[in-house]
């Protein structure tokens, strides 16, 4: 049934991986199923549905591979027959097929809910990251106060993170309202495979909260890959421009970029 298909894409999406999904889209002659039959493809190569079994199938599933790797959907036409340049079947028909690939997406956590926030949230959207707010005040996180935001997350904020899989196209940015809260949020994620994690703060608070987790094990190594304090030295104070510092820190992560005025650069 292809709706079970659609189900099983549709989770493997939430859960942020890459699959494709093959559509038979056109068919003439005789053939192994009708338009409209789908099948999806893992990344691993795995599938799930079936447009028809047989080499069809193989050949699709390989083809939706590479597009996976590639990021790119594409169609393809397959003559079922035994001619040159045709898949040797003996169908004698003809089918089109549709690979669309689902990629990945940038999933941007705010862990925190006050006025950096709301403004790192404005600067995600605007940058068309997947955001999720992560707050343990309902009136800090809500729909009225964060209406775009793709995920809102009320609860204790260990407990929140661990239900996700946060993997290296997350980006954590920590700006809770007290270091206690700083340094539950960071211990739950310090052993991630987070792209970029940045905990707001001074010197001397994220020191205290560092030492603490050293104390409890956490390794120097992964307590180097902490932003903290977060952000890039712009000037300002505002929550605006505090929020803008840290976006351009990540940014900076995210493109692989540099901390270099472009016109010093030398071609």
């Amino acid at each position: 049934m292809e709706y079970k298909v659609l189900d099983q894409i549709s989770d493997e999406i939430k859960l942020n991986k890459k699959v494709a999904l093959a559509t038979i889209t056109r068919v003439e002659g005789s053939t192994p199923r009708k338009e409209g039959s789908m099948m999806g493809i893992k990344e691993d190569g795995s599938i799930f549905g079936t447009i028809g079994g047989g080499k069809l199938e193989l050949v699709v599933m390989e083809h939706a591979k590479k597009c996976i790797i590639n990021g790119e959907s594409k169609r393809f036409n397959f003559k079922l027959t035994d001619d040159k340049g045709s898949l040797h079947m003996q169908c004698g028909g003809e089918a089109e097929v549709f690979i669309k690939v689902f990629n990945t997406f940038d999933k941007l956590f705010i862990i925190g809910g006050g006025h950096i926030a709301l403004e790192l949230y404005e600067l995600g959207k605007m940058l068309d990251f997947y955001t999720i707010i992560v707050e343990d005040r309902e009136e800090f996180c809500n729909i009225n106060r964060f209406p775009k935001a793709d995920e809102l997350k009320v609860g204790n904020i260990q407990q929140v993170i661990d239900e996700y899989n946060i993997d290296d196209s997350s980006y954590i940015v920590i700006v809770t309202r007290g270091h206690k809260h700083d340094e539950i949020a960071l211990k739950a994620i310090i052993d991630s495979e987070a792209k970029y994690i940045g905990m707001i703060g001074s010197k001397n608070k994220t020191k205290y909260i560092m030492d603490n987790l050293k104390n409890e094990g956490v390794s120097q190594q992964k307590l180097d890959k902490v932003y903290a304090p977060i952000g890039i030295s712009l000037g300002g104070e505002t929550p605006k421009e505090i929020a803008f510092s840290i976006m351009a820190e990540m940014l900076m992560v995210k493109n692989n970029g540099s901390l270099n005025h472009l016109k010093d650069i030398k071609k």
